[in-house]
Parts: structure tokens; C-alpha cells; sequence
């Protein structure tokens, strides 16, 4: 008995939005060059606000409740956790990046990430989302300036020639998701640990913690109930 065999094609995946990364990298070729340079040096820094804006927020939670200075202090730590997934699913997905895979696009205005480090979902747009979505649990007001710089953070990814526009969607989408997850999930026992740290006696964790909130007239603080 013989058995043919049938050589199979080779499959080269093209994906819908390699015209729109096309596009966007040649439009970012033609932006003047004070623009292409704020895009290469704001797609690290916008990472650097959000680290930022994590440290104002525990400091100002340190005069909230405990349920709320829980909160503070889970933001970047499930951030962490969505970054780790994302690492996760880049090593199942392995697609290359697009500053090699797209034939004929523009050159990358940031240097291509060498091979190994995949493409999809983007870890800059999933940091970017993580944080937005839970800067606002932390502080309702900063979603109008959290929201526009997660999406600026994650749109520069693909004018710097790095990423395709679905990498930093998933990475928004999935950053936001994981980490308003790991947040709901662990408030509760997040906050007895704060509460508990709060009572400690030891200077460092006062300090780290803070006193809460300021007693009002006629309602002794905590502390004050203790002595």
C-alpha cells in the first residue's frame, strides 16, 4: 500500500489592520520631527505618570478609610498581576512584530524589540489600561486624565512602529480587565490587613499606612479610643 503525500502550502498571516499599522507608521515618517521625537521619548514616559499618580494616591489615602487605602495599595500591585499576564500570553500567541513582519511598511521610529519578544497583546497597553481602570477606583475624578493617557500611551506603541493597533487594544482591554478583577477580588481581605497594620504600634507601619481619616467633632479617632 502507498501512501501520497501531500506537501502542505505554507500559511503567512496577514492581519486586517497591517494596512491601518501601514498607514499609521507612514503618516508618523511624515510628522514633524519635534512629534516624532515626543512619541519615542512619551511612549516610556506615560508609564512613568501612571507610576506616579499610584505614589499620590497611596499618600492621599493615607487620610481615607482603610477600605479606601486598600484600594490605593492594590492599584499598582494588580497592575503588576496584568502585566504578568500579558508576558503569559505573549509566550502562547508568539506574533511577531510588525516593524518585521510588514512588508513594505515605514520603518520604525523605535528600535525593533529583537526576536523572542513577541508582539501581541502590547505590555505597554496592558500596564496603560491596568492603571487607568484602577487610578479610578482610587480617585473617581482622575478618569479624565487616566482614560486619554492610557489611550495615548497605547496608540503611541503603533506610531513608533512597534506594535499592530489590535496588539494595544487587547492590551487595554485585557490590563483593564485582570486588574479591576484582582482589585474586587481582594479588597476584602486587603483591607483587614490594612486595618490590622493601622493598630500595629511599630513607627514604620504608622507611617506607611498613615493615621486615617481625620476624626470629626464629637467622634474620637481610633487611636484616642486605645488610650
Amino acid at each position: 500500500m502507498t501512501v501520497s503525500v501531500v506537501p502542505l502550502r505554507s500559511v503567512t498571516m496577514d492581519f486586517v489592520d497591517s494596512g491601518l499599522y501601514r498607514d499609521i507608521t507612514d503618516h508618523a515618517h511624515d510628522a514633524p520631527a519635534w512629534l516624532r521625537h515626543t512619541a519615542e521619548i512619551g511612549t516610556e514616559a506615560g508609564l512613568l505618570v501612571f507610576v506616579a499618580l499610584f505614589a499620590l494616591g497611596w499618600w492621599r489615602a493615607r487620610r481615607s478609610d482603610t477600605r479606601a487605602f486598600a484600594i490605593a495599595v492594590l492599584a499598582p500591585l494588580a497592575t503588576a498581576v496584568a502585566y504578568v499576564c500579558s508576558e503569559l500570553l505573549k509566550s502562547v500567541v508568539t506574533q511577531e512584530r510588525p516593524c518585521r513582519a510588514v512588508a513594505g511598511a515605514a520603518p520604525s521610529l523605535a528600535e525593533c524589540p529583537p526576536y523572542g519578544d513577541w508582539s501581541f497583546p502590547s505590555n505597554h497597553a496592558t500596564i496603560a489600561g491596568a492603571s487607568a481602570a484602577t487610578l479610578v477606583l482610587v480617585r473617581r475624578t482622575l478618569v479624565r486624565l487616566t482614560v486619554p493617557l492610557a489611550l495615548l500611551a497605547a496608540f503611541s506603541r503603533v506610531f513608533v512602529g512597534v506594535h499592530y493597533p489590535h496588539d494595544v487594544a487587547a492590551g487595554l482591554l485585557l490590563g483593564a480587565a485582570v486588574a479591576l478583577t484582582v482589585v474586587a477580588l481582594a479588597t476584602r481581605p486587603a483591607t483587614r490587613v490594612a486595618g490590622a497594620v493601622r493598630g500595629s504600634t511599630a513607627p514604620l507601619a504608622r507611617w506607611l499606612t498613615g493615621p486615617g481619616p481625620r476624626p470629626t467633632a464629637g467622634r474620637p479617632h481610633a487611636s484616642q479610643l486605645r488610650n
